[in-house]
């Protein structure tokens, strides 16, 4: 070992008694003594300097091997933090003894400097390399929210370990480079190697974390594209085809498994690294680097990670909504297209439809999971299946105008009217402006439809079917008058259907809206809803109260589009 052959020389000069005014009499050659059979022999202090040099060279070199050996792989051993704390205690020892020799001090202090360096270095790759493997083994079980320290982000533990190996290496950096700041102040040359160090540090701080954010990006996608995979070959030849790898995952209890919930999982671990941790850490550690730089730069590190993980959070995000925007689809056909009402000759309108509420039950649903996989973005994850929502429903109407939906009725228009009324009160909070243009259109080209469709019943009438009673009834004048039913008559007879039946609708189908305003405050919920949602309220607190409210005097009104 080398540090006996250092301690030796510092107990040799702890047990020297040798004096200054010795030293200057004493000649350039040894003297010896002989005590028994053993011989001793007393050195000059310059021979002891000589000698104390070669050691130091000696030793120098052999640690300067090892760890240079080490520098370019992902190596931490004890003996490395143990070098540097013996070297130090050497410096420490050799600076209190006034005959220690001031070249074999500067030599140790350059020695313990150098090595710190190196095995700060060592550090930064050490955290990048564990940060990648850590991301290897995702267990995908929610950690509580005590361990997440009450994060509205329903989060893995992977974040976690990635803090935890962030803290480990950055704490022992934060150490040296204490140790090096007293170094540093004694030389401009030593001071610039040392703002260096600095700055290498603070690099490989910031991307770690952009590691990190490749690796929950690598995550979300390997999610989309194994769903998407499995979809095209689940049932193959009749039988589902469950990889190992599935079923493997089933052992750890509280696992998530479905897709779609681990998807909101890595949106919460995007979330919580771009809303908390990022913060967390960084103010915790910017001392390190924070004297090299200025408030506006440190400002910026903050701002490119938040915006990291925020171009990251709306990538993984498109996923999710992807995936839940085909199942909205094939709802949204199902309610206007295959729940078997002949547009063209409908019934009366007698309420909302049971495939209007089945079509809501799917955002419900997606409602639920969002709440409770990724609660800080439900509005914005909603905003966008509701604005895709109302995008299909124009997309199907123009693609099926000359087929299923040639003919719109006065009926099919005012049910369809009090249906979409209904979806705007209760979805109203995840409404986006785009959203709400989309609406307009929507009803405007069913206004048009339905417009045609009666100008067309009456100058043909031998070509239409009899409606059913209803809001027709209302128009039987002007049909035997020969009159065309103009637009503004439409829009009144959908708005009186809407008055008679809004609020009774609403009530009936409170649970649903109290599913959405559950979570939204009841100052920001349309006025039917609102009192629909204080009857189902008061239903909790008086099960034996009438459920039947006054019906609204008025209900949101559609604006009529200019047929083009």
């Amino acid at each position: 070992m080398i540090f006996p052959s250092l301690w030796f020389w510092i107990l040799f000069f702890q047990s020297s008694q040798v004096s200054t005014e010795s030293n200057a009499n004493t000649s350039a050659n040894k003297i010896e003594e002989k005590f028994g059979d053993v011989k001793y022999s007393s050195h000059s202090l310059d021979e002891v300097a000589g000698m104390i040099c070669n050691t130091i060279s000696a030793y120098e070199a052999k640690v300067h091997n090892t760890f240079r050996d080490l520098e370019e792989s992902n190596i931490l051993r004890s003996f490395m933090s143990d070098a540097i704390k013996e070297i130090t205690k050497v410096c420490q020892a050799f600076e209190v003894k006034e005959s220690a020799p001031s070249v074999a001090v500067t030599a140790l202090r350059t020695l313990c400097s150098e090595i710190t360096k190196i095995y700060i270095l060592r550090l930064c790759s050490w955290m990048r390399v564990s940060t990648e493997e850590i991301s290897k083994d995702e267990t995908w079980v929610p950690v509580s929210i005590i361990e997440r320290n009450k994060s509205p982000y329903t989060i893995s533990f992977l974040p976690l370990a990635f803090r935890s190996v962030m803290a480990s290496a950055m704490d022992q950096i934060s150490l040296m480079v204490w140790s090096l700041r007293n170094e540093a102040t004694k030389s401009e040359d030593m001071f610039a190697q040392f703002q260096e160090t600095q700055e290498s540090v603070r690099l490989a701080f910031l991307n770690c974390y952009l590691d990190f954010a490749g690796h929950l990006e690598r995550i979300g996608s390997e999610l989309s594209q194994n769903k998407t995979s499995k979809e095209d070959s689940h049932f193959q030849n009749g039988y589902s085809h469950e990889s190992e790898e599935d079923k493997s995952s089933t052992d750890l209890p509280g696992s998530i498994l479905d897709p779609h919930q681990r998807l909101l999982i890595v949106l919460s671990n995007i979330g919580y690294c771009k809303d908390e941790l990022s913060y967390e850490l960084y103010n915790k550690y910017k001392h390190i680097w924070l004297q090299s730089r200025e408030k506006d730069e440190e400002d910026n590190d903050v701002q490119d990670l938040v915006m990291s993980f925020s171009g990251l959070e709306e990538k993984v995000l498109e996923q999710y909504t992807f995936a839940k925007a085909n199942l909205i689809r094939s709802a949204a056909v199902n309610y206007l297209l295959d729940s078997g009402v002949q547009w063209g000759s409908a019934p009366s309108v007698k309420g909302v439809r049971d495939a209007a509420i089945e079509l809501l039950h799917t955002l419900v649903a997606v409602h639920a999971e969002v709440f409770t996989g990724a609660k800080p973005l439900l509005d914005k994850t909603l905003g966008i299946l509701v604005e895709g929502l109302i995008d299909t429903f124009l997309s199907l109407f123009h693609e099926n105008k000359d087929k299923d939906l040639r003919l719109l009725d006065v009926n099919g228009f005012c049910q369809l009217m009090l249906e979409l009324e209904y979806f705007e009160s209760i979805l109203n909070l995840y409404l986006t402006p785009d959203a709400r243009e989309s609406l307009k259109s929507l009803q405007g080209v069913l206004l048009e439809k339905a417009t045609e469709s009666a100008t067309e019943a009456v100058e043909n009438p031998g070509h239409h079917r009899r409606p059913t009673r209803g809001s027709e009834d209302a128009l039987a004048d002007d049909r035997q008058q020969g009159l065309s039913v103009s637009p503004d008559d439409l829009i009144a007879l959908a708005q009186q259907c809407s008055s008679d039946l809004l609020q009774s609708e609403l009530e009936r189908t409170r649970i649903n809206t109290a599913c959405f305003a559950d979570s939204i405050p009841l100052d920001s919920v349309p006025e039917p809803v609102k009192s629909a949602y204080a009857s189902f309220r008061g239903s909790m607190d008086s099960p034996s109260r009438n459920f039947r409210g006054t019906h609204a005097t008025g209900s949101p009104s559609f604006s009529r589009q200019r047929r083009r």
